[in-house]
C-alpha cells in the first residue's frame, strides 16, 4: 500500500480540492451508490449482490473473529437478541446471493464469453485474476454457510458452549447432511470451516494491491477527484499559452516565478499527474470503456482499457527501479513503448469511455497528452494532421485557401 501511494505521487500535482461538496455527491452516487453500473442491468445487479454482501457480511466476519481469539460463542446473540436472528437471516441470504453472482460473472465469462471480457490485453496475469476472485468469494461464502450449517447442528445437540442462536435460511438446507455426526466430528468441521473463512479473507486481503479488485479501495478516492468539467472540455497548456503572449507583446512581462517549459505533452509516466496514476491503479478491467470506444468496435488497434493497464505497468515498472535503485535509473524506456502511435491517432476523443467509465477513468485524458507530446516534441503526426497544421500555420484555416478567400462563402 505505501509502494502504490509513492508510485501515485510520482505524477505531477494538481489541484483538485474544489468544491468539496460535489464531490462528495459524486463519491456518494458513483462509488457508493453504484449510480454508473445500470448501463448494464444483469451486471449491475449481480454486483449489488456482492458489493453489499462483501460490506454487511464483514459484521458477521468481525464477531467470527472475537469469538475464535477470545473462547466465546455467538457474543452478539445476547446483547442483540431479536435482532441478532434477523441479521444472521439477512447474512445468509446475501451469502448465498454472493454465490450466484459468482457463478453468474463465471458463466458470462467463460460460457456466453462475453465479447469485453476478452482482448488483446486479457490474457495470463488478468484473466487469471478475475478467475482467482470469483473462486475465492465461493470459496468465503460457502465456508461461512458450512460454519452456520454445523454450528446449528451443534446447537440440535445441545453441545456445551453452543448456546441457542441466530436463525439460517439459506444452510439449513445442509444441516441433515451432519445430522449423524458426533459432537466431535460436528467441531472439527466447525474449525476447519472457520480456519478456511478466516485465511481465505486475509489471504484476499493482501493479494487485493496486486489485482484488479484493488478497485473495491480506489473507486472511493477516485471518484471523489473526479474531473468536474464539462466531458468536451480539454486541458489547456497553460506554458504555451504564457509563450505565445510573451512572443506577441514584446513589452509583456513573464509571470513572478516563470520558468520557460522544457518538455510539452507527456513522455512518461511521471509526466502524467496523479490522478492520472490513480486512475491506473483504480482500473476494474471490466471493459466497459473499450465495448464502446468507436474506435476498436471498427476494428482499430485502440483499448481504452489497455491504455490503463499500460500505464499501470509502466507505472509498476518505475516504481520497481526505484525500489531496486532507492532512486530512479534511466531505463531507456518509456510510456510510448507500451502505447503505440497507431492506439493513440485512433482515438477520436469522444469521450465514450470517460462516460461508461463505472469508477470515473479517464483514459482520454492520457492519449491526449501523449500525442501532445509526439505532436511539440517530435514533431510526429499522420499526414492527414500535419497538412492540416501546415495551412493553419500559413492560411489561418484547416483549408488550402488564401486568408482573403476565407468568408468568400458568405458570399452565396
Amino acid at each position: 500500500m505505501v509502494s502504490i501511494r509513492r508510485n501515485i505521487l510520482l505524477g505531477r500535482d494538481i489541484d483538485l480540492s474544489d468544491n468539496s461538496s460535489e464531490r462528495w455527491k459524486t463519491m456518494a452516487m458513483v462509488a457508493i451508490g453504484q449510480g454508473k453500473m445500470f448501463t448494464r442491468p444483469l451486471a449491475a445487479v449481480m454486483h449489488i449482490f456482492v458489493y453489499v454482501g462483501f460490506i454487511l457480511i464483514n459484521m458477521e466476519v468481525l464477531e467470527i473473529l472475537i469469538d475464535g481469539v477470545f473462547g466465546t460463542h455467538r457474543i452478539f446473540a445476547s446483547p442483540l437478541g431479536i435482532i441478532y436472528d434477523g441479521a444472521m437471516a439477512f447474512f445468509e441470504i446475501l451469502a448465498f446471493l454472493v454465490i450466484v453472482a459468482c457463478v453468474v460473472f463465471l458463466f458470462r465469462r467463460y460460457i456466453v464469453k462475453v465479447k469485453r471480457f476478452s482482448g488483446f490485453e486479457m490474457r495470463a496475469f488478468p484473466v487469471k485474476d478475475a478467475t482467482t476472485i470469483l473462486f475465492v468469494e465461493i470459496v468465503l461464502m460457502s465456508c461461512l454457510l458450512l460454519l452456520n450449517a454445523v454450528d446449528k447442528n451443534l446447537q440440535n445437540l445441545q453441545a456445551e458452549h453452543y448456546i441457542q442462536a441466530g436463525t439460517f435460511p439459506i444452510s439449513s438446507f445442509i444441516v441433515p447432511m451432519f445430522s449423524h455426526m458426533s459432537v466431535d466430528s460436528l467441531e472439527m468441521i466447525e474449525r476447519i470451516a472457520w480456519w478456511g473463512h478466516i485465511i481465505g479473507i486475509l489471504l484476499f486481503m493482501n493479494y487485493l494491491p496486486y489485482s484488479k479488485h484493488f478497485h473495491i479501495i480506489m473507486a472511493f478516492p477516485n471518484t471523489y477527484y473526479s474531473n468536474l468539467n464539462a466531458k468536451g472540455k480539454l486541458n489547456n497548456m497553460e506554458s504555451v499559452t504564457t509563450e505565445v503572449k510573451l512572443m506577441m507583446d514584446p513589452s509583456a512581462q513573464p509571470p513572478e516565478g516563470y520558468q520557460a517549459p522544457t518538455s510539452f505533452g507527456v513522455k512518461d509516466v511521471t509526466d502524467l499527474t496523479w490522478k492520472n496514476l490513480m486512475d491506473a491503479y483504480t482500473c476494474t478491467e471490466c471493459g466497459r470503456c473499450t465495448s464502446v470506444c468507436p474506435a476498436n468496435t471498427t476494428g482499430k488497434l485502440l483499448s481504452p482499457r489497455k491504455i490503463m493497464m499500460d500505464t499501470r505497468d509502466r507505472l509498476e515498472e518505475v516504481g520497481a527501479n526505484i525500489d531496486k535503485n532507492k532512486t530512479f535509473v534511466d531505463d531507456n524506456k518509456n510510456l510510448h513503448d507500451y502505447i503505440s502511435e497507431q492506439e493513440l491517432w485512433a482515438c477520436t476523443t469522444c469521450q465514450a469511455c470517460v462516460q461508461i467509465c463505472p469508477v470515473n477513468i479517464n483514459p482520454m485524458e492520457i492519449i491526449v497528452e501523449m500525442r501532445r507530446f509526439k505532436v511539440m516534441e517530435q514533431s510526429s503526426a499522420p499526414q492527414e494532421l500535419n497538412s492540416m497544421f501546415t495551412n493553419i500555420e500559413n492560411n489561418g484555416a484547416p483549408w488550402q485557401m488564401a486568408q482573403s478567400a476565407r468568408f468568400d462563402w458568405s458570399q452565396e
